[in-house]
């Protein structure tokens, strides 16, 4: 492989899509994870053992498989869940593996390299945080705001989230995450539930510190669902809005936004921004809230090319 050094970050369905569209484009391609999930099989796993949520993890492993026999067979191993009626219902095998590798070998990413190996997956992946991260948010509801706390409760909360906090506020990042952000060629932030995923990061002071630093390099890419319960009652101007609020030093140099969302407060918000306004269709057919990989890769090659190029510096 050849091309730039990429850094994904997001969780979930964004991130999924994200690394499937970047997957074999790049010289280097690391995703970059947050490990707020409390919810399904990774929530049970949190409770039992001290250490992150691996589930959004195991979704960017599964991603970055090598498009072999071996590879899509391993993916499709670490996707399956159990359907027992018992303990093991609704867990996902990847799940198990994942948190088995970290009980075993002491090290959050020492496990996680140990599963990119069995996918031979084209990239690493790497956590914001080597802890959990509990998030809660201030919800404007109509009986009045109320604190809501952990990942399902804020993504499920009805009203309107108006601020964000993590617990422990500074948690530990791995040195090889801070690097990746440091050293890409280019970053790649969202899609992902908007909160949950992509503002989380934010939340995370050392990463939210190398994520201003590498804003100059940054393509931002917006949802294109329109049924979030995180985000109902919003648009993207709303999201974008909610971004500048929590990080007021973080300019991106791109915003890539979906054709369906296109309107001129939209375009204007971005402009103020003082960030690149890239529209194009990208939603895949049939679908409300899935990205068309083919497309996404297509705007991410020529917006990466234009971020290397020094495009982003010259404006």
């Amino acid at each position: 492989m050849s091309g730039p050094r990429v850094v994904a970050l997001g969780g979930g369905h964004g991130l999924y899509a994200s690394l499937t569209a970047l997957r074999g484009a790049c010289e280097g391609l690391t995703a970059v994870v947050t490990v707020a999930d409390d919810g399904g099989s990774s929530g049970r796993i949190r409770a039992e053992m001290p250490v992150p949520p691996p589930g959004d993890l195991r979704m960017a492993l599964s991603a970055l498989c090598e498009d072999t026999e071996w590879g899509r067979t391993w993916r499709d191993v670490l996707q399956w869940r159990f359907a027992t009626g018992g303990p093991l219902d609704g867990h996902a095998v990847g799940n198990l593996l994942i948190a088995g590798l970290w009980d075993r070998t002491g090290g959050i990413v020492e496990g996680l390299d140990w599963v990119a190996r069995l996918l031979r997956a084209e990239g690493r992946v790497l956590p914001v945080s080597t802890e959990p991260i509990t998030v809660s948010a201030e919800v404007a509801c109509v009986d009045g705001p109320r604190r809501v706390f952990g990942q399902v409760a804020v993504a499920t909360a009805p009203g309107r989230v108006t601020s964000l906090a993590i617990e422990p506020p500074d948690p530990a990042v791995p040195a090889a995450t801070l690097d990746a952000i440091a050293l890409a060629d280019a970053v790649i932030l969202g899609p992902g539930s908007w909160y949950t995923s992509v503002l989380t990061h934010f939340l995370v002071p050392r990463v939210a510190e190398a994520l201003v630093a590498v804003g100059p390099r940054t393509i931002l890419t917006l949802n294109i669902a329109d049924e979030d319960e995180e985000t109902a009652g919003t648009n993207r101007v709303d999201d974008i809005a909610a971004l500048r609020a929590t990080a007021p030093e973080f300019r991106p140099a791109a915003v890539l936004v979906d054709a369906a969302e296109d309107d001129a407060a939209l375009r204007s918000a971005v402009e103020a921004w003082g960030a690149r306004y890239v529209c194009a269709p990208m939603r895949e057919e049939g679908t409300l809230d899935r990205h068309d990989v083919a497309r996404l890769r297509d705007e991410y090659q020529a917006l990466v090319a234009w971020v290397m190029s020094g495009g982003a510096l010259a404006r």
